[in-house]
């Protein structure tokens, strides 16, 4: 299924109408071409041209449209007229002249085996004729000699005067293209259809945490993998054609600069739909960090969403357009699934709409209206780093929202704790505390009412407002101390972690404490703060409270509770509900 949705993705984008925005034929990939050297008529270099672009270690070369490359392993391999320095020149750049030498002369040999009709073009002979009287001494005194010597690039010819490389020459395209008269010998899954089986599939790029040289879905390279007698490829029978199509598909879909991929954890998450679809350049910002010169860009982008439901049209593309999505994980040379979904456009946005319903919570004004996947996920990491992301949970996630399923217990579990360890619910970890418990709820249908964005002073929950009565605590210590800010460290630095997990512990003295507090007030003040502990009292059970201990769903509550109660002593205004934003 997944396969044959790429490939049908490949001849959609075959067909675009611009061409810029066209996948390459069969036979063609596109590569990033740091180095290309200029060559006259006679194979006399003219010049070489650096194509990278930016600074330092993050320069990047023009891509090109080049033959598509062999599947190298640790045999050599040469590609058609574009390939390593090693290969192009024979230039030795890890102390293996021998093996430089046989990768050398592999390149000359490809080239060699061309058609006629290709070896007569004016390119291909300039490109022997080059090869045939280079030496390495004729680069020693160019600039970009010591950079080719040092990182070995990927390397190619171009005709002086022309525009497009040598590899791209009309006879050399005919060349790639025509594909060999080969008997089938097996039928494709893909297509139904009589084929030729490919043997070795092409690795995939792009994976976050896989092989730099890319990794495969498709893999057969032990006989245990292997059944019926049938070697390698033979075991998922795909055509050459098929194989060409989903790969060179995933790999565009992967691509650096594609506005169809995000990185949840460790899962490369792409998505594409059966025809063109306003949520094809939307979902990356939904879930992304907004760029720096763009920080409104995720809002704008949730916003739109919110408008294209309510009205039930998107500005490209229908309700009803299949959309597809497909999360990769690293697994040694091999990439494993982590999700794929599929579902109509309007399902998927009315899930992902559910998902920004349930984060939605108080917060300051200098914090972001919409929290991106990326802050969630860092938000309950150690130290805040992307680094200290548990694996799996990225996928888990993206599968949670996509399926509109409950989010994963581990979530929920990592808030707590993290609120625990830094004394602290933030906003992110609040955020993701109330959605999974609201989740949670709606899914069991228990009796317990969902969580409000703002404080809910109706909520009874004894958990919910023991972290209420200790936000007030707080903050009457503050007002004490001539108010917030004043402080070098208040009762949530030095007992937040008790107070959340073993009340009975702390808040007899907590509230023994909080009396001294208060006749340092002003009458009026004291009897606002008093009666709002009368009110938060009012909820508990004289007999139970406080209770000795917190289950960690009860942590969770509780700093819920804290933090809404929290932000409602600095909120001038009533929030806006999502809905009253549109």
């Amino acid at each position: 299924m997944i396969l044959q949705t790429l490939d049908a993705y490949y001849r959609r984008k075959q067909m675009d109408p611009d061409p810029s925005k066209r996948l390459p034929s069969f036979g063609l990939e596109e590569k990033e071409i740091p180095f290309v050297l200029d060559i006259d008529e006679h194979g006399r270099l003219i010049n070489i041209t650096d194509t990278r672009s930016g600074e330092g270690k993050k320069k990047v070369g023009q891509r090109f449209l080049v033959p598509q490359g062999v599947k190298k392993t640790s045999g050599v391999a040469a590609n058609l007229l574009w390939d390593t320095a090693e290969y192009v020149l024979g230039i030795d750049t890890r102390d293996k002249p021998e093996r430089v030498a046989e990768q050398h002369a592999a390149f000359r040999a490809r080239i060699e085996a061309l058609p006629d009709a290709a070896r007569k073009d004016a390119g291909i002979g300039a490109v022997l004729a080059f090869l045939d009287a280079f030496t390495p001494e004729l680069f020693a005194d160019l600039p970009e000699f010591a950079d080719i010597q040092a990182t070995n690039p990927v390397m190619s010819f171009r005709l002086h005067g022309d525009f497009e490389l040598v590899c791209q020459r009309p006879a050399v395209v005919t060349a790639t293209a025509k594909q060999i008269d080969e008997v089938p010998d097996g039928t494709c899954l893909v297509s139904g259809a009589p084929a030729a089986i490919e043997r070795l599939h092409p690795a995939i790029k792009g994976v976050w945490g896989a092989q730099t040289s890319g990794a495969n879905i498709v893999s057969f390279n032990l006989d245990a993998f292997s059944s019926y007698g049938k070697a390698q490829g033979a075991n998922a029978p795909l055509g050459k054609a098929a194989v060409f199509a989903y790969t060179t598909a995933l790999n565009h879909l992967l691509a650096r600069d594609s506005r169809q991929r995000i990185q949840v954890g460790d899962a490369s998450t792409v998505f594409w739909a059966e025809e063109a679809h306003e949520l094809e350049d939307t979902l990356a910002d939904l879930f992304g960090d907004p760029p720096k010169d763009n920080p409104h860009k995720n809002t704008d982008a949730v916003r739109a969403l919110y408008t294209a439901i309510a009205s039930g049209q998107f500005t490209i593309g229908g309700p009803d357009t299949r959309f597809h999505v497909l999360g990769l994980a690293p697994n040694a040379a091999r990439i494993s699934i982590r999700f794929w979904e599929t579902a109509t456009a309007a399902e998927l946005a009315q899930r992902i709409k559910q998902h920004f319903d349930d984060l939605t919570i108080v917060h300051a004004p200098h914090e972001p209206e919409y929290l991106s996947l990326f802050r969630l996920m860092t938000g309950v990491a150690l130290l805040n780093k992307a680094d200290n992301i548990p694996p799996n949970l990225g996928g888990d996630v993206m599968r949670a929202i996509l399926e509109g399923l409950p989010y994963p217990a581990t979530l929920l579990n990592l808030a707590v704790v993290r609120c625990r360890a830094e004394q602290k619910p933030t906003y992110a970890r609040a955020a993701v505390i109330k959605a999974c418990l609201s989740r949670h709820i709606r899914f069991r249908k228990t009796a317990e009412k969902e969580f409000t964005p703002m404080l809910d002073p109706t909520n009874k929950n004894p958990a919910y407002r023991l972290g209420r009565l200790f936000a007030t605590l707080e903050r009457i210590q503050e007002d004490a101390s001539g108010g917030p800010g004043k402080l070098n460290a208040t009762i949530r630095d030095r007992y937040y972690g008790a107070a959340s997990s073993t009340p009975a512990a702390v808040f007899p003295t907590l509230l023994r404490l909080s009396k001294a507090h208060l006749g340092k007030l002003s009458t009026g003040f004291a009897i606002t703060r008093e009666r709002l502990i009368g009110e938060i009292m009012d909820g508990f059970d004289a007999d139970t409270f406080p209770p000795r201990h917190l289950a960690l769903p009860d942590q969770a509550r509780f700093a819920l509770g804290y933090y809404q109660q929290r932000q409602a002593f600095f909120a001038k205004t009533e929030p806006k509900t999502l809905e009253e934003n549109q």
